[in-house]
């Protein structure tokens, strides 16, 4: 009859319709944990998120700057001269050991220390001579003068001429007066020279305020 309310089993099968099932809520679940592997294999293996602590790459670089580093050409070997490139300083800027299998996973999903990991720009590769410095106070790469427009003259105080072994390369900040880099290393063991494989990745982007 018009106005007449359901009666009980009516709605009690209205209500079943509508019902959340457990099957429902698995796979929600099962939904949130790929997104969550998914996030992390994106940060560890394609891009990964580092902050600029210092000024050492100033003006290109500045304090507090978020840098996107993309790891997939590091992974393939494929660093070029003039990158500015993410790498890890153990061995070489960092006193301790090597990372071991573990620790290095670790970092690929943001776990673990942030201090050991350095960004310089690449100015030579192995086979390459770097010398400093031509009259004009520029570098030489292979005995032709770099135009650095992002570093002052002259490129570097310190004078050096080296040849870089393969495998590794020579690396500088742009801020030449106020960066601890590969010039610092002279002398030591190693040279100054960093393995390429300890490299992230280039950077790829940058900004105070990178999304």
């Amino acid at each position: 009859m018009p106005g007449t309310a359901p009666n009980d089993h009516e709605n009690a099968t209205f209500g079943s319709r509508f019902r959340i099932s457990p099957r429902w809520w698995k796979t929600v679940l099962v939904l949130a944990v790929v997104i969550v592997v998914l996030g992390a294999a994106m940060r560890g293996f394609v891009v990964q998120r580092f902050t600029i602590p210092s000024e050492s790459m100033q003006p290109t670089l500045q304090v507090g700057d978020e840098i996107s580093v993309w790891r997939p050409d590091a992974l393939r070997g494929e660093i070029q001269r003039g990158d500015v490139v993410v790498f890890d300083g153990r061995g070489s800027f960092v006193d301790a050991a090597l990372p071991t299998p573990l620790q290095k996973l670790g970092s690929w999903v943001g776990l673990g220390s942030r201090d050991v990991y350095y960004v310089k720009r690449v100015i030579g590769l192995g086979g390459d001579t770097v010398r400093c410095c031509d009259p004009e106070g520029r570098l030489l790469l292979n005995g032709q003068p770099l135009a650095e427009d992002y570093a002052p003259l002259p490129a570097s105080a310190i004078e050096f001429s080296v040849q870089v072994p393969e495998g590794t390369m020579w690396v500088m900040g742009d801020n030449r007066n106020d960066s601890a880099d590969s010039r610092a290393l002279l002398g030591r063991a190693g040279g100054g020279f960093i393995s390429t494989d300890r490299v992230v990745g280039p950077v790829i982007g940058h900004g105070s305020s990178l999304d």
